[in-house]
């Protein structure tokens, strides 16, 4: 029998809900608001291939949230949120998290370092935080219910992946600060930049209305020299421990988390469009711009996400991805987390790493361990090196890898363009066909290609549930779906604004609330979007032609010598631009034709074997062979900065 505990329950729910055994109810005062209760039932129904079943009972309740299940306890936990009043929806991204602890009382969240930490830990580790920022110098506000909040201050957060971050982010947000995360990877100049960048213009250096940076210790001395140099306060962010006192003090620690919940819902000064995460842009086309996320555009984005690709408390997450970056912050972890799932973190990427822990997940066929890794996801590089793994393997380990890796729920990848050799080698090898989806930090994630159904090579799918999008011409057409144009997208997780760039933001939307986003696109004749690439950068103009950048790499990608390459247009005196390969070849070959005294590629034999498979204006006129391309953590190419540095080498 399956136990159904139900919050905020309408009293004329009952009728709807007769055909299930309900054990608890908390009766309230009916809402008028009619809506689709979507419940997922997890292993309930015999012989069924699916790990869900979904009912849908149309009945007058406030706002549902969500509505989960944990299979290995059956028991529901339904979140509603009444419509009519202001409830802080801002908040509910942290509630959902809090009510994974009172599902089993140490429901895994996280696992660092062979560690494992559950979801009742992470949020009495993020109150603890959020005592520390309010009572660490910094200055504080107190709402209508007399609670001390940060009032929007916004908080650096610098770690690597782990539980300490999580509990950052979530204790940030709970003390209504603002969570800027940023990259190890930067240096001092540019953790300087961002620093500044984040205090607010309207302030002097010398108020204590500034930023605090969180950090662990193993990044403490560089931080603490930069909040020195920018009139920050710095502290260490207390390690995530488990507090089995508290859940000895109630039932399972359903009562301790039920208060902390409540605690959450008495704020009143934190508001729905209040700005709540700061994510700095990659730098690709520009100077890495601050976007703000409100709490409000979070949730839809998890929700969205959550639902599009049927996260779920069953799933397990091998995450190896950067967090100051949507792909790592949202899809990988936030989401995951929201859906009640399990984020397993390896802070490095290892090729060696990644096969090994699937192998460990699978170690027969159709025979999986608790701990198994069900979802991946990745950029194109890693997919790129994890095959490069996969062949220097003997034939017998390949056998036990490609057996293991085909048995995960899903694989996923993004951020920059998918070759389609790599996603055919990788399908030849695994059996999955990767799940190719575009997004933006601008709107965190808007097209995807489908769970279930065709995904198509090449493309990035349809827009997601809730998404709006167009296409806007050169002419000034809005929307031109039948020939090439720069993509604008409208989405429920749409940031607010460019941090302290009021004009630039002005100037990225057209009529409607579209978001141009500087990529063009066309649509193919199944109405899946095909990125051709930045309109700055992967868009070029040789001979009067108008030529992708990306299409041009998708067919070199293909040739045997081509390891990776980059396409750029380059100033030309006759043609306007020249296209310009930049190719780094396979180290194998590379090596064997050195021997013979000859370079690993000529742009003769290039052009020969390309002009089968590309026009004669798409060809390259340039050839650079190259021992690695310049990547950013995300494996992008700065192809601005590179078009630029070489552009001047030319001349």
């Amino acid at each position: 029998m399956v136990r159904v505990a139900i919050n905020k329950l309408s009293g004329n729910c009952r009728n709807y809900c007769s055909h299930l055994s309900m054990t608890s109810f908390n009766p309230k005062p009916a809402f008028n608001n009619q809506l689709q209760l979507l419940i997922s039932l997890s292993t309930l129904q015999k012989n069924s291939s699916s790990s869900f079943v979904k009912t849908r009972i149309s009945c007058p309740l406030p706002l549902l949230q969500v509505f989960r299940v944990n299979p290995t306890n059956p028991t529901f936990q339904v979140r509603f949120l009444s419509s009519a009043s202001r409830s802080n929806l801002l908040m509910e991204l942290v509630k959902a998290v809090a009510s994974k602890g009172s599902q089993t009382g140490q429901s895994i969240a996280v696992r660092s370092e062979q560690k494992s930490y559950s979801y009742h830990q992470l949020i009495s580790s993020a109150w603890r935080i959020s005592t520390l920022l309010c009572n660490g110098g910094l200055k504080t506000a107190v709402d209508l219910k007399g609670n001390k909040h940060l009032g929007g201050i916004r908080i650096g957060i610098v770690a690597k992946p782990c539980a300490e971050f999580v509990a950052g982010i979530l204790g940030t947000w709970l003390s209504g600060g603002v969570a800027v995360p940023l990259a190890l990877s930067y240096p001092e100049a540019e953790l300087l930049h961002v620093m500044n960048d984040s205090v607010s213009s309207t302030e002097p250096s010398s108020s204590h209305d500034i930023s605090m940076i969180l950090s662990t210790e193993d990044h403490q001395e560089l931080l603490k020299d930069v909040a020195a140099k920018t009139a920050a306060h710095f502290s260490l962010l207390p390690p995530v421990i488990g507090t089995s006192t508290e859940l000895d003090q109630s039932h399972n620690g359903e009562l301790n988390v039920i208060e902390r919940v409540q605690g959450i819902e008495n704020f009143s000064a934190i508001e729905d469009e209040k700005p709540a995460l700061i994510l700095y842009t990659s730098g690709t086309t520009g100077k890495p711009k601050g976007v703000v996320h409100t709490h409000r555009s979070i949730l839809a984005q998890v929700q969205m996400l959550a639902n599009a690709w049927e996260y779920s408390p069953s799933d397990q997450f091998l995450h190896c991805l950067p967090l100051h970056h949507v792909h790592g912050l949202f899809n990988a972890l936030l989401a995951p987390l929201y859906a009640g799932s399990v984020v397993e973190f390896m802070p490095k990427f290892s090729i060696r790493g990644i096969w090994q822990r699937w192998r460990e997940s699978y170690p027969r066929k159709e025979t999986k361990v608790d701990d198994a890794i069900t979802v991946f996801t990745g950029v194109p590089t890693m997919y790129t090196r994890l095959i490069q793994g996969y062949e220097a393997m003997d034939p017998e380990l390949q056998a036990i890898s490609a057996l293991a890796a085909g048995q995960l729920r899903l694989m996923m990848c993004g951020s920059s363009a998918l070759p389609l050799p790599i996603m055919q080698q990788w399908e030849a090898i695994t059996g999955h066909r990767l799940l190719e989806r575009y997004g933006m930090t601008e709107f965190v994630m808007a097209i995807s290609n489908p769970l279930r159904g065709v995904r198509k090579g090449g493309t990035v799918g349809k827009p997601l549930p809730g998404v709006q999008v167009k296409i806007l011409a050169e002419d000034g057409n809005d929307d031109d779906k039948s020939g090439v144009g720069e993509l604008c997208v409208k989405s429920p997780s749409l940031f607010k604004g460019y941090w302290k760039l009021p004009t630039v933001t002005e100037e990225s939307f057209i009529d409607g609330g579209f978001f141009k986003t500087g990529d063009a696109v066309r649509v193919d004749e199944d109405g899946y979007y095909i990125i051709l690439g930045r309109t700055n950068a992967d868009i070029m103009k040789a001979g009067g032609y108008k030529l992708s950048a990306l299409e041009i790499e998708a067919v070199l990608l293909e040739h045997p010598v081509i390891s990776e390459c980059c396409i750029l247009g380059l100033p030309d005196r006759d043609y306007g631009e020249a296209v310009c390969a930049i190719v780094v070849p396979d180290a194998e070959v590379k090596r064997k034709r050195e021997e013979e005294l000859k370079p690993a590629l000529s742009l003769e034999e290039l052009s020969t074997w390309a002009k089968e498979k590309l026009a004669p204006y798409k060809l390259p006129t340039r050839l650079l062979l190259w021992e690695s391309l310049p990547r950013n953590a995300m494996g992008k190419v700065n192809k601005k900065d590179l078009k630029r540095k070489l552009a001047a080498d030319v001349q």
